[in-house]
């Protein structure tokens, strides 16, 4: 038995339950891992609400960022072995593989080894964020050093990997974010500027921010109407990803008189969900943590029975630029 964290019905973070289930035994390319810390993130939030790309199954686990050790392996998975320390990386839907849990059963395909000498705690933290930035900086779109890049909504663990990521590749890093809090830590992560969004129109300070000329690429985090006000800030032949949906309103193809631009949704399946392209992320990832340009921002530590609170927090305005993590273990090593 194995205490998890499941919901009966949709609805705010005190629909969140503590269960003792049985742990089924994995099967063909699956492992089964004693879980020490996961990383928390809004799509469990709006998973939990019923809101997000795919409903939950009722009862429903959820969670698919996680850090442990292996304990099993299926009958076919010869990469793993029992004692491996490893790191779970989003590859699957949430009502098949939830991590929410002391022990969790997930695909041998979504694990990679945690880096030497990391934590469990930071190896929570570390994988959705660099893995959904490589996507769109390197498989979607090419940044150039040079490129001016708008990162919107920056104030949380993809927008400090975006701005660390963009300011590796020689990119020129751009936040928006809502509240001054974020700013210090945006500008120490390598923002160029930072621009405070007061919900006025963007366009004017972002264009200044880029020095007139316009973004180059635009990585939203918001979707929205306001994506007009991006678009209005873009250089011509500009790329706007749409990689959130932070506004909960549906994103129109602006009108009007624009710069002509490619706009298109991501979503960081699209990486996980091809193992060569997962790959190519790791090695990515691995390469930018061992030369220290990239450096996981761990925000809020909470202990698993406090996962109501942490939901809650996620969920907050007022939260701190960084990643909350989920402790299921007081000793996690």
């Amino acid at each position: 038995m194995a205490r998890t964290i499941r919901f009966h019905e949709t609805g705010g973070p005190e629909v969140l339950r503590i269960e003792d289930l049985p742990v089924r035994a994995p099967g063909p390319g699956e492992v089964r891992i004693r879980v020490d810390a996961v990383g928390l993130n809004r799509a469990e939030v709006n998973f939990r609400r019923g809101t997000y790309l795919e409903r939950p199954r009722l009862p429903a686990g959820l969670g698919s960022e996680a850090a442990g050790e292996v304990l099993e392996v299926g009958p076919d998975v010869t990469r793993w072995r029992p004692g491996d320390a490893v790191c779970v990386i989003p590859a699957f839907s949430q009502n098949d593989f939830p991590v929410y849990a002391e022990e969790a059963v997930v695909p041998a395909a979504a694990l990679v080894a945690r880096p030497p000498g990391m934590d469990a705690v930071t190896g929570a933290a570390v994988w959705m964020p660099y893995v959904t930035v490589y996507g769109m900086v390197q498989e979607v779109v090419r940044v150039r050093p040079g490129d001016r890049v708008v990162v919107t909504a920056a104030a949380n663990s993809i927008g400090l990997a975006a701005v660390q990521v963009l300011r590796h590749l020689g990119a020129v890093p751009v936040a928006t974010v809502t509240a001054p809090a974020g700013r210090d830590a945006l500008l120490a992560a390598g923002a160029a500027e930072v621009v405070v969004d007061d919900g006025s129109d963007l366009a004017g300070p972002l264009r200044a921010a880029t020095g007139g000329a316009g973004a180059d690429l635009v990585l939203d985090a918001v979707g929205g109407p306001r994506v007009a006000e991006l678009v209005a800030a873009c250089a011509p032949g500009a790329t706007v990803l749409v990689h959130g949906g932070l506004s909960g309103e549906p994103t129109p193809l602006p009108g009007g008189r624009y710069a002509p631009v490619w706009m298109r949704r991501y979503l960081v399946f699209e990486i996980t969900g091809d193992p060569a392209a997962l790959r190519r992320a790791e090695h990515f990832v691995r390469a930018g943590l061992a030369c220290g340009a990239f450096v996981p921002t761990v925000d809020r530590v909470f202990d698993f029975d406090d996962v109501a609170a942490a939901h809650a927090y996620v969920d907050s305005p007022d939260r701190a630029p960084g990643k909350p993590v989920l402790r299921v273990r007081p000793t996690s090593p």
